[in-house]
C-alpha cells in the first residue's frame, strides 16, 4: 500500500504546476488511463468474441429447431458449441474482473489516515473544492448540495448519468438488433437475466459515486468514461 501511495504522490508532485491543487486527482485520472490501457488487449480480444458469437447464431438457430422441444438438451448443445468454437459467452466479464483491484487500491488509500506510520498525506489534496478522501455525505454536510463541495458531486453524477444514458440506449440499440443472438445467449444458464440487466447496469455508478471515498469516484467516473469511448471504437 505505501509503494502504491509513494507512485501517486509523485505522480501527482510532477502534475503540481499544471494542476495546483487539483494534481493528486489528476494524477488518478491519468493511473486511471493507465490502467485501462493495460486491461485494453482484453478488451479487444472480448470484441472479437461477441464477433465471434454473433458468427455462431445460424448453428445455434440449428440447434433451436433440432431440440427446441427439449430445452435442458438445448442449453447443453449451445454450451458445447461454444466450447468446440473456443468462444466464452461470459469472457466480456474479465476486463472489468481486473479492474477492482486498482479500485480497491485507491478505495483503501483515501480511506486511512495513517499509511505505515506515518499521515496520510493524500487526504489533504481536493479535486477543486472537495476533499479526495470525503464522501457525498461530508459535502452534503459542508454546504449542501450545492455548496463548494456538493457542486463537485453534481458534476461527477451528471458525467455519470450522462456515460449511463449513451450505455443505456446503445445497449437497447444492439439488443433489439442482435435479437437472435441475444436469445442464442440467454439460453446458457442465467444469462437471460443477466440480459436483461444488462442495459441498467450503467446507472449502478451513481451508488458508488455517492458511497465511496472521492478518490474512488475518480476512477470509477473515468474508467466508466473510457469504456463507453472505446466500446463505440472497437463494436463500430
Amino acid at each position: 500500500m505505501s509503494v502504491f501511495a509513494r507512485l501517486v504522490e509523485q505522480l501527482a508532485e510532477l502534475l503540481q504546476p499544471i494542476f495546483h491543487a487539483s494534481a493528486a486527482a489528476a494524477a488518478i485520472v491519468l493511473f486511471t488511463a493507465f490502467v485501462r490501457l493495460l486491461v485494453h488487449p482484453l478488451s479487444r480480444a472480448t470484441a472479437r468474441g461477441q464477433r465471434a458469437r454473433a458468427a455462431l447464431q445460424p448453428k445455434v438457430a440449428e440447434l433451436r429447431e433440432k431440440h427446441g422441444k427439449n430445452p435442458q438438451k438445448f442449453q447443453q448443445a449451445v454450451l458445447e458449441l461454444h466450447a468446440e468454437e473456443k468462444v466464452s459467452p461470459l469472457s466480456g466479464c474479465l476486463p472489468s474482473l481486473l479492474q477492482l483491484p486498482a479500485f480497491f487500491l485507491l478505495y483503501h488509500l483515501f480511506s486511512h489516515t495513517t499509511l505505515s506510520g506515518r499521515t496520510n498525506g493524500l487526504l489533504t489534496h481536493q479535486l477543486f473544492a472537495a476533499p479526495l478522501g470525503g464522501r457525498w455525505s461530508d459535502a452534503l454536510a459542508d454546504g449542501g448540495v450545492f455548496g463548494a463541495s456538493g457542486a463537485v458531486y453534481l458534476g461527477l453524477f451528471a458525467v455519470v448519468v450522462a456515460v449511463a444514458t449513451f450505455n443505456y440506449l446503445r445497449t437497447k440499440r444492439t439488443m433489439a438488433a442482435d435479437a437472435p443472438a441475444s436469445a442464442g445467449n440467454a439460453s446458457a444458464p442465467g444469462l437471460a437475466v443477466v440480459g436483461r440487466a444488462m442495459p441498467f447496469m450503467s446507472y449502478f455508478t451513481l451508488l458508488t459515486v455517492a458511497v465511496v471515498p472521492l478518490a474512488a469516484v475518480l476512477y470509477v467516473v473515468t474508467s466508466t468514461t473510457w469504456s463507453a469511448v472505446e466500446r463505440v471504437l472497437l463494436y463500430r
